[in-house]
């Protein structure tokens, strides 16, 4: 059976957040969504209620919504549990992994984007997700897959915001293949310590690029000036 109509408008809004079509701190109201995805007011009234409940989205009184801005405490907090989640997966992964599942992390780690390609770019980070959710699949804990797959989810928004601004592309592949390996080779200490060097030097780039922003004036949301890495 198909989605219903208000899971394909939910899926549809909720890309337009991850992907920043509809940007952090943007005001949001049913009449105009619906005109814009040439929908009724129900099925919008639904997704932003299950987008409300994921954190994607904040409703106003008397107003609507607005796309969930995102902020340094944001950031510092997503990766401080990303660090918690992703080293755990890494580890259980290189020691309980099945070898199918190994293998197609290898496969998935040799994946790059062009730089200034956009459409390259939204290719990539769903790419990139799918990676990191499968180290956590191949750790057979399905919570922490559950809890991984929201927080990249909420961190693509974030990567969206600065693709443009460094071309990391060969780094992000290098990263990648060098997890893989180390998984692969079954050493929880090694594949730990790659995705735990990968975060934290992605942490310090994000929030090195988050300072003269919120500097600048602009401290509750992340505009398109700002450098953000994905890893």
């Amino acid at each position: 059976m198909g989605q219903s109509l208000a899971d394909q408008v939910y899926e549809t809004i909720k890309n337009d957040i991850i992907t920043c079509a509809l940007e952090p701190g943007q005001q949001i109201a049913q009449p105009e969504l619906a005109e814009k995805y040439q929908t009724g007011t129900t099925p919008i009234r639904e997704a932003l209620q299950r987008l409300a409940q994921e954190g994607l989205v904040q409703p106003i009184p008397r107003f609507g919504y607005i796309v969930t801005p995102i902020t340094l405490s944001d950031v510092t907090e997503m990766y401080e549990l990303r660090t918690i989640l992703e080293s755990a997966a890494a580890r259980l992964a290189a020691v309980r992994g099945p070898k199918e599942q190994l293998d197609n992390i290898a496969e998935l780690a040799n994946y790059t984007y062009v730089y200034k390609d956009h459409d390259s770019y939204t290719r990539f980070l769903a790419h990139n997700t799918e990676f990191h959710r499968l180290v956590a699949v191949a750790s057979g804990n399905h919570r922490l897959v559950e809890c991984l797959s929201k927080l990249l989810d909420e961190l693509t928004r974030v990567f969206h915001l600065g693709l443009d601004i460094k071309d990391s592309a060969e780094e992000m592949l290098t990263e990648h293949k060098a997890l893989a390996v180390a998984l692969c080779k079954r050493d929880p200490d090694e594949a730990e310590r790659i995705v735990q060097a990968q975060l934290a030097y992605s942490q310090q780039l994000v929030l090195e690029a988050l300072v003269p922003a919120v500097e600048g004036g602009f401290p509750s949301t992340l505009g398109r000036t700002v450098q953000i890495r994905p890893s």
